[in-house]
């Protein structure tokens, strides 16, 4: 589990690709502190597994369904990523519950400056929209937002100056690909609120099925 507040900004120092994977070898210095191999890094927002470790960097291994979901794909020597270590029992949780499970991708299809602070509206599809609503939280390439508007075809977030400061969105422009992970909650209650197959209305749960169950 992560919160969504990047330590630091890493930098990919080689990408060794095969025919449905990738081994990525990624400069860093904090988050080295206590890494150990198998321990979980999120990188732009991606749960990944420390399978190597020296003094500069750590590697992880990138499999085809995460390639296929993310942008990790697009990485190259040279790109700069955004790292946060699993959130420590007594840590202090400053974003969100973030997973590191990247449900889509979005494009950045404007940036304006406002004052100091930055806004981006992020073009996503309506699968990833439906779980995003207004002062809710999004996961931007592992980087906990509040998503200020949302309407049938992208959402608009803003960046505090810290915030662009210290971590990769600062530099992004239109037409970028970011890693989006949406609130689990909303996904939970929503297939809690599903009826089984078989089981309750057709159409879902309806105020008149709550009114004729005694509700």
């Amino acid at each position: 589990m992560f919160t969504g507040i990047t330590e630091e900004i890493g930098i990919i120092r080689a990408v060794r690709r095969s025919a449905c994977a990738s081994v990525l070898s990624i400069g860093a210095s904090l988050v080295l502190s206590d890494l150990r191999i198998g321990d979980s890094v999120a990188v732009n927002g991606v749960c990944l597994t420390a399978t190597g470790k020296d003094a500069g960097g750590f590697t992880a291994d990138v499999m085809h369904e995460t390639l296929n979901r993310s942008s990790l794909g697009r990485l190259v020597p040279g790109s700069r990523v955004n790292l946060e270590r699993a959130m420590a029992a007594d840590g202090r949780f400053g974003g969100h519950i973030v997973s590191g499970h990247i449900d889509g991708t979005g494009r950045i299809t404007a940036r304006r400056q406002d004052g100091s602070a930055v806004w981006y509206t992020v073009e996503a599809v309506p699968t990833l929209l439906q779980y995003m609503v207004e002062k809710g939280s999004v996961a931007i390439d592992g980087v906990s937002l509040t998503i200020a508007a949302v309407t049938e075809t992208d959402f608009s977030v803003s960046l505090i100056p810290h915030t662009a400061g210290v971590t990769i969105l600062g530099g992004k422009r239109p037409g970028d690909v970011v890693n989006l992970e949406t609130d689990v909650i909303g996904k939970y209650v929503e297939k809690l609120l599903r009826p089984k197959q078989g089981t309750g209305p057709a159409g879902g749960i309806t105020l008149e099925f709550l009114a004729g169950n005694g509700f």
